[in-house]
């Protein structure tokens, strides 16, 4: 058993940088405020962004200038019958997922409190801090370096 508690504290510690990543931008994505469409119509923060694409798509985001999309001129058109039904139901769709993007929300927070809290206590033991500490560090510089590769 001695060996198990080894094995589980030096592979939470290597991954506990990615589950705190992982946690904050699924929680961000949960309300998707990684897109360009954001509330206001402004472009994200680049670290959201930059946080967005790396965990849909494992990568950093390519450096393009960000244009805005052209609006057609003129007023706009009348919505039809259909397309105000299509956006009434989403709107109701909307609305009843709110409960379930709170509680997404709130397992990202306690999952990264949780790693916090199990990072304090693999740190706290002298007979382990030092492995642990390799391991955070390599936790941290592998990813990062596969990342930017």
């Amino acid at each position: 058993m001695k060996r198990v508690r080894q094995f589980h504290l030096y592979f939470g510690v290597f991954f506990a940088p990615a589950i705190i990543f992982l946690a904050l931008s699924g929680a961000l994505q949960t309300f998707r405020l990684q897109q360009a469409s954001g509330w206001d119509g402004a472009p994200p923060p680049a670290w959201m962004a930059w946080m967005g694409s790396v965990h849909i798509d494992q990568a950093v985001p390519a450096a393009e200038a960000h244009q805005p999309e052209a609006k057609p001129a003129g007023p706009p058109a009348p919505k039809s019958e259909a397309d105000v039904k299509k956006a009434e139901a989403k709107a109701a769709r909307a609305k009843a997922a709110l409960p379930v993007k709170i509680f997404t929300l709130s397992v990202g927070i306690a999952l990264i409190l949780s790693t916090l809290l199990g990072l304090a206590i693999a740190l706290n033991s002298r007979a382990t801090r030092r492995t642990a500490l390799i391991m955070l560090v390599a936790g941290s510089a592998i990813p990062l370096a596969l990342l930017l590769a």
